[in-house]
């Protein structure tokens, strides 16, 4: 009995025992996969596929086909020639089985590709990203505290860094910074003038 299966974009006619080259599957050598996109087996025509049926084969190894090199040349331009060579990923597989009815149920692993996997694993990626917005739930509780903070950097000489480090230091209003003592605090450097003003504007 044969089958004619689909995988890698391409179409197979495979019986049991065959040894096929298809595109790279995302197995290793040795593990046993079942190809469940089977359009045709012996006389049952699929539309567009075979319901139940499938394919089981033998990893055999992961290799690379002939190296293709791929000539570019324009005419009439000098300087323009391009050589790349390309070997494309290959998996080598012995066909074991052939299902005609009950391959949902066989438990054997889906076969593939190896182009997918990569998606999958960022669409598995996906939900850790939007977690991480609860981490940063704490910052914007933080910024609902500094809704009554005083803009500091209203006082002549405190930039945006000043104005960090003396919040870092715990002082986020005028008030705060007017009763700061300039000898005794020793978090930030504090100027005399920035006290003054900040008396003045609190």
């Amino acid at each position: 009995m044969f089958a004619v299966l689909k995988t890698g974009g391409k179409q197979y006619k495979v019986q049991a025992g065959d040894v096929l080259r298809v595109e790279k599957l995302a197995a290793d050598a040795g593990e046993t996969v079942q190809f469940n996109e089977i359009l045709m087996v012996g006389a049952t025509v699929g539309t567009p596929t075979v319901a139940g049926a499938g394919v089981q084969a033998e990893i055999i190894d992961q290799i690379k086909g002939e190296k293709v090199i791929h000539f570019v040349k324009r005419r009439r331009k000098h300087s323009s020639k391009r050589t790349k060579g390309h070997r494309q990923q290959l998996t080598l597989l012995r066909v074991t089985d052939i299902l005609e009815k009950g391959a949902d149920k066989s438990g054997v692993k889906a076969a593939i590709g190896a182009g997918s996997v990569s998606g999958g694993a960022a669409v598995a990626a996906a939900p850790a990203k939007k977690a991480a917005p609860k981490k940063a739930a704490p910052a914007k509780a933080a910024k609902a505290e500094g809704a009554a903070a005083d803009d500091l950097t209203a006082i002549t000489g405190v930039g945006p860094a000043a104005a960090k480090k003396l919040a870092d230091a715990g002082i986020t209003t005028f008030a705060q910074l007017a009763a700061v003592d300039v000898d005794s605090f020793e978090a930030v450097k504090v100027k005399p003038e920035w006290v003054e003003q900040a008396k003045t504007l609190a």
